[in-house]
């Protein structure tokens, strides 16, 4: 993608053509007025959503095959957790097409908040969604004979057992945004087509790899107890905050600007940087209450386990008491 700049010496006009990945977009920036697109506002997510291929054979695809199995199941007379349904293909990929096919997506290249509502969506919101769609679950209790022997080969591997390990996943997901924006690797991927579509997936990948043995709903590698679970969310807080705070960091001279090749060929300097201001603050606010939220649904998973062991043990004590009364 390369960027045509004219200017007009004296007066506050910047006009832009940009070559963006799904066509042609003209941006014109006049103070905070655009030509081409309008500015991004609420409607634009609906005004502005495109169909690229990929995400949306994904989602079709997906929410194809789970709602396939879903139907084998309860054909077969087994019960199904419609809650489970609404998870994965209404809330996970609901929002995974949210990020990558309303207008959002449209503008992640231009607008830095933008960006950083999908980065958000894609890394924190989506995988949490489809775990609690417990696909593996429906998968193993859906397939054929030898395609289910494969995917438990595949869950017991060494690679996935690896990268499942919480530890990992928390080296990931905590130290992915860092690489990203302080590297010149963001900026490659506002440059690159190919480069940009894969950033997606990678989030989407490195958020799966850390939520999913979290929240220990599928029988997946690298499940741990509810305290450690607990504490390996709460240890992402800091970082996130931290983060947060470098990025809304950049000065009014724009030191401190990311990707600012990119984005002073799109807006004035006073934009970016407010841009990135919000992006940065975005960032942390929903780095925390994603994070809060995470913590009640683990609290409220160990209670239920507390609950459902008491049960356990209650039983086994009546069991032990029938026995002796029996002897007796």
């Amino acid at each position: 993608m390369r960027p045509l700049h004219t200017y007009d010496d004296g007066v506050d006009t910047f006009r832009t053509t940009w070559l963006s990945h799904p066509g042609v977009s003209i941006l014109a920036h006049g103070g905070g007025a655009t030509d081409g697109l309008p500015t991004f506002g609420p409607w634009s997510v609906l005004s502005q959503a495109r169909l690229p291929v990929l995400p949306v054979l994904m989602v079709v695809v997906l929410a194809g095959l789970y709602l396939f199995a879903v139907s084998r199941l309860t054909a077969r007379g087994d019960v199904w957790p419609l809650g489970r349904t609404v998870s994965f293909v209404g809330l996970g990929l609901g929002s995974f097409a949210l990020a990558t096919i309303s207008g959002i997506a449209t503008y992640d290249t231009s607008l830095f908040s933008a960006h950083m509502v999908q980065h958000m969506l894609l890394a924190m919101v989506t995988p949490v969604f489809l775990a609690l769609g417990a696909p593996v679950t429906l998968a193993l209790r859906t397939l054929p004979r030898r395609p289910r022997a494969g995917l438990l080969a595949v869950l017991h591997s060494r690679p996935v057992t690896v990268l499942s390990f919480p530890v990992v996943g928390w080296l990931l997901f905590v130290g992915n945004p860092f690489a990203l924006y302080f590297s010149g690797f963001y900026q490659a991927t506002l440059d690159s087509s190919f480069l940009h579509e894969a950033l997606h997936l990678h989030l989407l990948a490195v958020g799966c790899l850390f939520f999913w043995p979290l929240l220990g709903i599928d029988p997946v590698p690298g499940k741990v107890s509810h305290p450690m679970r607990l504490l390996l969310v709460l240890a992402t807080l800091p970082f996130h905050a931290f983060l947060g705070i470098a990025i809304m960091s950049v000065g009014e001279d724009g030191k401190g600007l990311l990707a600012a090749d990119h984005y002073l060929a799109l807006h004035p300097l006073a934009e970016a940087v407010s841009q990135q201001q919000i992006g940065g603050g975005l960032l942390w606010a929903s780095g925390d209450l994603v994070g809060l939220l995470f913590i009640f649904t683990v609290a409220f998973q160990w209670m239920r386990a507390s609950e459902r062991e008491a049960v356990r043990e209650d039983r086994r004590l009546d069991r032990l008491e029938a026995a002796q009364a029996a002897r007796g």
